[in-house]
């Protein structure tokens, strides 16, 4: 038996996997009943077929969600321009994680014209907040997709208050992991101060770290309005001041990351805290 038990823990063992570079991947463990011990059956699926939500992910993500009934939830959090987006996408290739933005779910919803875009849709045009009861419903909604139960989500800058936070804790939606990406606000600024949009491709150019390729590219370029340094002082001032009140609610889940690194040191320090807790969650599934 104990054989037989480590030759299919064998089988499915993940291989090295990457993200623009080679990272330390934790391997997936399914323990075997030792000799004398009461054994633990593991259900596993017949040769040649797999799940929809495995058969649809790419290739390098199969082996990181196998065998999860309840996969990884993951937040990360940190101010504008601390490299949520960049991670995210990361993240997204390696794990199979749903991405979710509340600011892109929030657009997609008004253009879709649906109960809560509509909602949305007017205090916006009266220049008012969208209320948090409104905001945290369209979240709600798109984490109960699906996808985002069978593959796991990442949730993308939300919550950003201590009202949010409850409201999600009152709906039993909780995280494995709370990434926060920190960054000294000197270079923030940069960061958001030099970004620029090119109006006829939409890609985002960065005056020092991605300058356009060539002149006519550059000649055409433009500022958002709020990436002024006025602008971008006044939103790490509201950032700072949400910031203690979340930090309260997931204080045993947060783990911090300097995020002023290089792209892939900061990605590679990420990818083994969320292998580790991935780890965990899986072996916690196999002995359950």
């Amino acid at each position: 038996m104990a054989a037989a038990c480590a030759a299919a823990s064998a089988s499915l063992s993940p291989p090295q996997l990457t993200a623009q570079r080679p990272a330390a991947q934790g391997r997936i463990i399914f323990p075997c009943a030792s000799a004398g011990s009461r054994s633990r059956s593991l259900r596993l699926r017949p040769a040649g077929r797999r799940s929809p939500a495995i058969r649809s992910m790419p290739r390098a993500n199969k082996t990181v969600v196998a065998a999860l009934a309840d996969p990884l939830k993951v937040m990360i959090a940190g101010a504008p321009a601390s490299g949520k987006g960049t991670q995210c996408e990361l993240i997204k290739t390696k794990f199979g994680l749903v991405h979710i933005s509340a600011g892109d779910l929030l657009r997609a919803e008004i253009a879709a014209g649906s109960e809560n875009g509509k909602q949305a849709k007017e205090f916006m045009e009266k220049g008012q907040l969208v209320p948090d009861e409104i905001v945290v419903n369209m979240v709600k909604e798109r984490l109960l997709q699906p996808d985002a139960q069978e593959n796991g989500w990442l949730l993308d800058g939300y919550p950003r208050s201590y009202s949010q936070a409850m409201a999600l804790e009152n709906l039993e939606i909780r995280p494995d992991i709370v990434i926060l990406l920190e960054v000294p606000d000197e270079l923030l600024v940069e960061r958001v101060v030099g970004r620029r949009l090119d109006p006829v491709t939409g890609k985002i150019y960065h005056l020092k770290y991605s300058p356009p390729e060539t002149e006519e590219i550059a000649s055409r370029l433009t500022q958002r309005f709020d990436d002024t340094e006025e602008k971008v002082k006044l939103r790490l001032e509201t950032y700072y001041q949400n910031l203690q009140s979340l930090l309260s609610t997931y204080e045993d889940l947060i783990v911090k990351v300097k995020g002023d690194a290089k792209v892939d040191d900061v990605f590679s320090e990420v990818s083994k805290l969320l292998s580790s807790s991935l780890e965990k969650k899986t072996q916690s599934v196999a002995s359950a």
